[in-house]
Formats: C-alpha cells, structure tokens, sequence
C-alpha cells in the first residue's frame, strides 16, 4: 500500500515538473484534463486514502503512530497547492508546494515501510 501511495505522490510531482515542458511541444495537451489545474485535485481523491490507509496498516503493525505526522503535514501541503497555490504562490509556488508534499507524504511512507520490514524481522 505504501508504494501505491509514494506513486500516486510522485505522479503529482512529475506532473508538476514535466506538464509545462509537455505543453511547449504539445500544445493542445493544454486543452486536456492533463493540462487543467483539477489534475491535481483529482489526484488528492487516490492520494489522502491510499496513505491513510498504507499509514493506519502499517502503524498498527509496528506502533510508532508519530509517522502518521508525515502523512498529515504531507497532505496538508498537497493541499494548499491544489486548492490555493496558484492564486496565492503563483505557478511557481504551486510547483514548489507540491514537490515538497510529495516528498513528505513519500518520506513518510518510505519511513513506515521501514519501521514494518524491522518490526516482522
């Protein structure tokens, strides 16, 4: 389950990363759902449940609840960019937000994978 949601985080950093070098050779992407600001809302829908649930599975099996922290302030993050990061950071902020979400909401699921693999050892 982690590593479904560590995709679902990077499918929305490499959107973010590589959508405006698409755009510049396929300009109609544009037009597209690909190229529309509700991608990435869209994505939220397989993000927030997929760590919820890799996050709940994996804390139960090895107890340290406080993973659960990279998870919320990973989210929160993706959140903020989705919803409010291009009115309020630009497209550049945008950009920056979301990278840093992913890579938190991603440490965080790396760290649970982690703390599972010692606990069944």
């Amino acid at each position: 389950m982690d590593n479904i949601a560590i995709g679902f985080s990077v499918a929305c950093a490499l959107h973010c990363l590589l959508l405006p070098i698409a755009i510049i050779f396929l300009p109609a992407l544009s037009s597209t759902f690909l190229g529309s600001e509700d991608f990435h809302k869209t994505l939220l829908y397989f993000v927030i449940p997929s760590s919820i649930i890799a996050l709940s599975l994996g804390c139960k099996m090895h107890g340290k609840y406080n993973v659960y922290l990279y998870g919320i302030f990973g989210i929160a993050t993706l959140l903020i960019a989705a919803f409010f990061g291009h009115d309020y950071f630009g497209e550049n902020g945008e950009t920056i937000l979301t990278l840093l979400g992913a890579s938190i909401v991603s440490f965080g699921h790396f760290k649970n994978q982690k703390l599972c693999a010692e606990c069944c050892n």
